[in-house]
């Protein structure tokens, strides 16, 4: 997979796709979404688990990330604190990261957009961050975001819709299915411009 801030692959599907063939699993909490317009990424998950309001489990995640990552991160619940801006993004673009997806804030937002490194977030929050050098923390471990768990290397996708993850045991058999799905449902929309109704085509009477 590859990812930039305007296209995760062409042949990634969307997010709410990847979620519906899957089974309609793997997304993410609706208030996690992209810090910036046209943001959107598709790679392997690198879990990282953080102290609430402490981004130094993040940093030292850039250097044991592998390039092509996106790094989901677990904040403890901690949302409110800013624990990703302009020089991680810059650290994380020289690592040949893909991405981030974290349950907390992020600022910088001119910068992110300006760099254009793929960062899915909860929210802008300019509230700074410690970094405790004794505090517990984990990389590459499963993490817990929402009710989805997050093991590394499952697909992570995200897009202006949101954020869906894929375990990597079932990424191939659900890509299939998503692709199929965009085909079907383009032959739908051709056939509703042409005038039938969505109640006739799919039997909703």
């Amino acid at each position: 997979m590859t990812a930039s801030n305007t296209s995760p692959g062409s042949a990634t599907p969307s997010s709410a796709t990847l979620h519906e063939a899957a089974g309609r699993i793997g997304a993410l909490p609706s208030a996690i979404g992209p810090a910036f317009p046209g943001a959107r990424v598709a790679g392997p998950a690198f879990p990282v688990g953080c102290p609430p309001g402490d981004n130094l489990w993040i940093h030292r995640a850039l250097y044991a990330a592998e390039p092509g990552d996106v790094l989901v991160v677990d904040t403890g619940g901690g949302t409110e604190f800013g624990y990703w801006g302009e020089i991680l993004s810059t650290a994380a673009i020289a690592r040949g990261l893909a991405g981030l997806v974290i349950d907390g804030g992020v600022r910088d937002q001119d910068a992110l957009t300006d760099l254009g490194l793929p960062v899915f977030s909860t929210g802008l929050c300019i509230r700074g961050t410690g970094k405790d050098h004794g505090a517990a923390g984990s990389l590459g471990v499963t993490v817990r975001v929402g009710e989805v768990f997050v093991v590394r290397g499952d697909l992570v996708v995200g897009d202006a819709d949101g954020v869906v993850v894929i375990p990597q045991a079932d990424t191939e058999a659900v890509m299939k299915a998503a692709v199929e799905r965009d085909a079907k449902e383009a032959e739908l929309m051709r056939r509703i411009r042409a005038g039938e109704r969505t109640l006739d085509l799919y039997g909703w009477h």
